[in-house]
């Protein structure tokens, strides 16, 4: 019985595990083809930061930023042939999809990193907003994130707390069946001696 509990009880470990990998792995060293803060136009590649010390000193952000406020942004330019063209952001409140509507809220023209590092602060309220990064050159490119401030992602909710809390609740089903089952083999052995 002890052995069947504990086989149950890794595989609901590993059930979770399976369903959440954020779990396991925490955003630094994570391999660039992989990192959600990092963007991608053909082999150029660009990574977004977002910081708010007077919250969390050491907390960053790419896609959902918590609270609303004074927030450093920092885009480092992981291309080095990115080091040598005019490199540009701005940021758009709104969604994106009515161009129209959107508002900048902060603009930093183009200019060349040398160093690799586009930096700037801006104040952000709840909402959702664009950032845009172009690098001009022959052949100008484009990145873009969204940005969710003071937002439920409603995705990462069901992802981070839904998904593991109904592979838990499968694993204890099939283990009351399996428990259940062993009583009534045992009761029914019983009653035929």
């Amino acid at each position: 019985m002890i052995k069947q509990m504990t086989r149950a009880g890794s595989m609901v470990l590993l059930l979770v595990a399976a369903l959440y990998p954020g779990a396991a792995v925490a955003h630094e060293g994570t391999d660039l083809e992989v990192d959600p803060c990092v963007r991608w136009v053909g082999e150029s590649a660009v990574h977004f930061n977002a910081y708010q010390p007077q919250y969390e000193l050491k907390a960053q952000y790419c896609t959902d930023i918590p609270k609303t406020g004074d927030t450093f942004l920092v885009v480092d330019l992981v291309d080095p042939a990115l080091r040598n063209v005019p490199v540009g952001l701005r940021i758009m409140k709104g969604s994106g999809s009515n161009a129209a509507e959107a508002q900048t809220v902060a603009d930093w023209r183009p200019s060349h990193h040398p160093d690799g590092v586009v930096s700037g602060e801006t104040t952000l309220d709840e909402g959702l907003y664009r950032v845009i990064i172009t690098a001009e050159g022959r052949n100008p490119l484009r990145y873009q994130y969204l940005l969710r401030v003071q937002m439920i992602d409603y995705q990462k909710l069901v992802n981070s707390v839904v998904a593991p809390l109904l592979g838990v609740l499968l694993m204890a089903w099939l283990g009351y069946k399996l428990v259940r089952s062993k009583w009534l083999r045992n009761r029914w052995a019983g009653v035929r001696s």
